[in-house]
């Protein structure tokens, strides 16, 4: 990857041209039975996918090549990406001569993805959103030694990365990206609304079919949020499944998560086999010894899933947050829905359980864990590069870049360290691990409760809104009011988004499932029963 742009549409009309005119060894290589300009790649899943390989319906190449297309023609107006893969085709092809060679392939072969731009992608500049971190904002290009984990996985596995996408800088909101260097992303369902974030350009780029599906991450609310406002998928993982290593933290040894936003259930679980497990790069996954379904992540996949089983409903003892009249119509409504195949629900288990008091009083978002971000992102920067020479350090980054992002003068990450005053201590010595002990008693407190009340209701899974009013517009000053932030993200839980209908105004509406740790599996299985049985995805109509 030696060329790194914003995806405009001439540098896209290049790439085009260059797969159409080809090399002298290529001449030919990938020619299929149907060219890009046949396939439609909306909506498109693996299986879909996977079965067009199998029939010789059309090769990775042209898939890949009709994606750009699509991308060449709607990108200019959703800013889903900050850089294109120039090596998409050349992938795409290395896909197609394995496949006539009858070589081993991956299980993600040939699918086209996106990756968050917080996730290290060898060959394009790592920029966390910030400007100062854009050459093509004025600032400077700084470079990963290695793919994330995550990215590597996918890239093993066969998967075309396209791109990767928009976030605000340092991932730090969850309504949207209007701070990124790179501009706001547009929500595919709505341009007014706000696309939901911190992972804003993977839930655009999955939605508006510019990708199969997306890696995402998570601190509070960055994947749940973005998938509910487009009418996505998304699966927060339990804390420690999904390694992290080479992702900009925010809370790294605490609570960042990685995992998919995809159009449907069965998607997000074949990519979950792929993303999750212990990696060496990443000593917390150790965790996850012993965790892994021994079937798969797609194994509890049921339309039966639901029978039978016991879900606790949102209710002021799990979050003091109301629900807005609009939202409770539309969770009623997907109340019945999970009772229609075989649920049975109980009302705010929560209630006297002083779950709800966990929460830090006075706060619009509950930063607790965030202590280890000096620490976290001091470790990070020992994996990107200036100039040939490591960064290796905060005051080193000061230097190059010639501001901090932690400076109390417009430095995006200084009100964690107004707020927290163990990361302000940390920020003296960032190469030392901080003391967390407070945060993981109140980890140990949440988890505490929750495994109390799942017990007493007997309570198989919890099925919330995943906000309590509608989505914001783009524009606005209100922020996304997720029901489950910041308290899954403290407890470390997992959670499964899945579309559960509409506001009057068009915006997608989505329940969340929540369980207990390391409980993908089973919630994959309640989400993909839900989805069979109501089939709430909205399909985007997007606008040139």
């Amino acid at each position: 990857m030696k060329k790194h742009k914003r995806p405009g549409g001439a540098w896209i009309a290049a790439m085009l041209l260059g797969v159409v005119l080809g090399s002298p060894g290529d001449a030919g290589a990938a020619a299929g039975p149907v060219r890009a300009h046949h396939i439609d790649v909306t909506e498109l899943t693996i299986s879909k996918i996977q079965k067009a390989y199998r029939n010789r319906h059309y090769t990775a190449e042209a898939l890949t090549r009709a994606y750009l297309d699509r991308i060449e023609q709607y990108e200019p107006s959703y800013n889903a990406f900050t850089f294109l893969n120039p090596s998409a085709l050349d992938e795409a092809r290395a896909i197609d001569r394995k496949r006539r060679n009858g070589e081993p392939l991956g299980p993600l072969a040939g699918i086209p993805v996106v990756v968050k731009e917080s996730m290290d992608v060898v060959g394009l500049p790592s920029t966390a959103g910030w400007a100062p971190l854009s050459a093509e904002a004025g600032g400077v290009d700084l470079f990963p030694i290695e793919n994330a984990v995550v990215v590597e996985r996918l890239i093993r596995a066969g998967a075309i990365l396209l791109g990767k996408t928009n976030i605000p800088a340092f991932s730090d909101d969850g309504t949207r990206a209007n701070s990124s260097w790179a501009g706001p992303t547009y929500n595919a369902v709505d341009r007014d609304l706000a696309p939901g974030a911190s992972s804003s350009g993977t839930a655009t780029a999955v939605a508006a079919s510019f990708a199969v599906l997306g890696l995402a991450e998570e601190t509070g609310g960055s994947i749940q949020n973005p998938a509910a406002a487009q009418s996505l998928v998304g699966v927060k993982p339990t804390f420690a499944l999904v390694p992290t290593a080479g992702i900009v933290p925010l809370a790294g040894s605490t609570r960042d998560v990685a995992g998919p936003i995809a159009k449907t259930v069965l998607d997000a679980a074949l990519v979950m086999d792929v993303l999750a497990g212990y990696s060496p790069e990443d000593p917390k996954t150790s965790a996850s010894d012993g965790r892994l379904p021994p079937h798969g992540y797609t194994s509890e996949l049921s339309k039966a899933a639901l029978r039978g089983k016991r879900i606790g409903l949102y209710g002021p003892g799990f979050r003091s947050s109301a629900l807005s009249p609009e939202t409770e119509d539309l969770y009623a409504r997907a109340v019945l829905e999970l009772e229609r195949q075989g649920a049975t629900v109980v009302d705010d288990p929560f209630a006297g359980s002083g779950f709800a008091e966990l929460a830090l009083p006075g706060e619009p978002y509950d930063m607790r864990g965030t202590e280890s971000l000096a620490h976290d992102f001091q470790r990070y920067l020992a994996g990107l590069t200036f100039d040939g020479g490591v960064v290796g350090s905060i005051d080193e980054l000061s230097l190059i870049a010639g501001v901090s992002p932690f400076q109390e003068d417009g430095g995006p990450l200084f009100w964690y360290v107004e707020k927290l005053p163990v990361l302000a201590d940390s920020l003296l010595h960032p190469e030392d691990p901080p003391d967390l002990s407070s945060f993981w008693a109140l980890r140990g407190q949440y988890l505490s409760l929750f495994d109390a009340v799942m017990a007493e209701h007997d309570l198989d899974a919890l099925a919330f809104p995943q906000t309590y009013q509608v989505t914001p517009e783009l524009f606005s000053a209100d922020t996304y009011a997720a029901t489950t932030e910041s308290a899954i993200n403290i407890a470390g839980l997992p959670g499964v988004v899945v579309p559960a209908g509409q506001y009057e105004n068009g915006a997608p509406f989505g329940l969340i499932f929540v369980g207990p740790l390391w409980s993908e599996p089973r919630l994959l299985g309640y989400a993909y029963d839900y989805e069979q049985a109501t089939r709430h995805r909205i399909e985007p109509e997007l606008t040139p």
